[in-house]
């Protein structure tokens, strides 16, 4: 499915279609058995044929459209996600939201979207849920009502049930892109302009610790895969993320992901924990997939160090206020630390915040670069270096504006030069010698 709105199912009541296809998996219980450890393209041919014969043997007379959604229906509960599968089977599609079984949105194209789609019932939910974690030794139920957990592909889910989910058992997934975004495809769509990549590329290089901002579904993750993708070859970088998601080029790749507790008794494994121990790893580089805990204190102080070019992203709605969410972190780690001195780990470790927002059209743009330029009394000093600068609203909605240099000349210039690095001054909006010699004889 890849067109706009989700395609209406055909004719044939809810209750029939799910009589017939609840009778057609329960001639094919054995199958699923037997061969549940097949290849999954070989299974699926499998059901597929199965299901021909079946049909043949029941003499099925129901047009072939309304056969085809059932033998659907039947394939994607025996193989795949029940009535969600189309829609993580479609690229357009980037999040799919489950509020209880009779209301299942789509996110498509940066715009949410409510479908026709429905469960059964709860338990049909909470089935799917149970599909989803019980290969990773998670449970659900009466003593654990929440859990997050990871697709086959790498796409995040997370679910909650009642009593605290009051409307019926709730999944989200936020899906996993198999497509490497590169540089060019995010100035392309108007993430990043080509000032800003020769920016971004050098702070990379030169080993700037740089913190990506944002809200949920802004980007964060996409933009840190690209600016990953600047760290030389020759370097030892080790990921650590809570679920798999950084898709890194390099070859010296050595990727880490936490645990929770599961059936098995496997304690768990926390971002803090494996920030820690990367350290013992002789790490060249250290990129966190997202800091939201106590390992906060650790990645500033890493970067305080001699780890440069660390790289992470926080939940914030501003370059300022990613500063005021470091500061809550550090303090999640139950140290009596004063706020002075927090502000102080951060203006040192800090070089660069890397904002992105999602507008209102549903895309995605870097909307602020900003250097942390040192501490003015008890405040963490910040200068913007880009802007988005929003002019107004298209005839088609779009949101109209470009991501403009300020003019202000960063303090780390100096930086980028001893690591052969040159950027012309044109690059921050600063007029080239020649030029500002004219402006004062006129």
């Amino acid at each position: 499915m890849t067109t706009d709105e989700p395609a209406p199912r055909p004719s044939l009541s809810d209750s029939d279609s799910i009589k017939l296809r609840d009778y057609l998996i329960s001639r094919l219980p054995l199958l699923e058995k037997t061969v549940k450890d097949a290849d999954p393209q070989e299974y699926k041919d499998l059901v597929v044929q199965k299901l021909k014969e079946l049909s043949l043997q029941l003499q099925l007379q129901l047009p072939e459209s309304v056969q085809q959604q059932v033998f659907d229906d039947v394939l994607n509960e025996m193989t795949g996600y029940g009535p969600i599968q189309p829609f993580l089977d479609d690229p357009d599609v980037s999040e799919v939201m489950v509020n209880g079984p009779k209301k299942v949105y789509i996110e498509m194209k940066g715009k949410l979207k409510k479908t026709g789609i429905t469960f059964d019932d709860n338990e049909h939910v909470i089935r799917l849920i149970e599909r989803i974690i019980l290969p990773l030794g998670r449970q659900i139920g009466p003593n654990n009502l929440m859990v997050d957990a990871r697709l086959p592909d790498g796409s995040r889910v997370n679910a909650v049930i009642p009593p605290i989910a009051i409307d019926g058992p709730s999944i989200t997934i936020r899906k996993f892109s198999k497509e490497r975004l590169k540089t060019e495809d995010l100035i392309k769509s108007g993430t990043l302009t080509d000032k800003t990549v020769d920016l971004l590329q050098g702070c990379v290089r030169a080993k700037l610790n740089i913190i990506i901002s944002g809200g949920t579904g802004s980007g964060k993750t996409t933009l840190l895969n690209v600016l990953s993708s600047f760290i030389p070859e020759t370097e030892r970088i080790i990921t650590i993320e809570d679920a798999a998601e950084l898709q890194l080029q390099q070859d010296h790749v050595l990727r880490l992901e936490t645990k929770t507790h599961t059936t098995d008794g496997t304690d768990e494994v926390t971002i803090r924990d494996l920030v820690r121990n990367s350290l013992r790893m002789r790490p060249d580089r250290i990129v966190i997939g997202e800091c939201r805990g106590a390992e906060a204190l650790d990645m500033l102080q890493a970067m305080n160090t001699g780890h440069g070019g660390s790289l992470t992203t926080v939940h914030a709605n501003s370059p300022r206020d990613a500063i005021s969410r470091l500061e809550t972190l550090v303090m999640m780690t139950g140290m009596a630390l004063p706020l002075k001195v927090i502000r102080q780990q951060i203006a040192s470790a800090v070089d660069l915040i890397v904002h992105q927002s999602r507008l209102k059209d549903g895309t995605r743009k870097v909307t602020a670069i900003t250097e942390i330029s040192g501490m003015e009394g008890d405040m963490v000093t910040m200068t913007d270096l880009f802007k988005l600068e929003q002019t107004g609203i298209g005839e088609d909605g779009k949101v109209l504006g470009e991501l403009k240099p300020t003019g202000f000349r960063p303090m780390f210039m100096n930086r980028l030069e001893i690591a052969g690095i040159k950027l012309a001054p044109g690059v921050f909006g600063i007029p080239k010698p020649e030029r500002l010699d004219k402006d004062r004889q006129r």
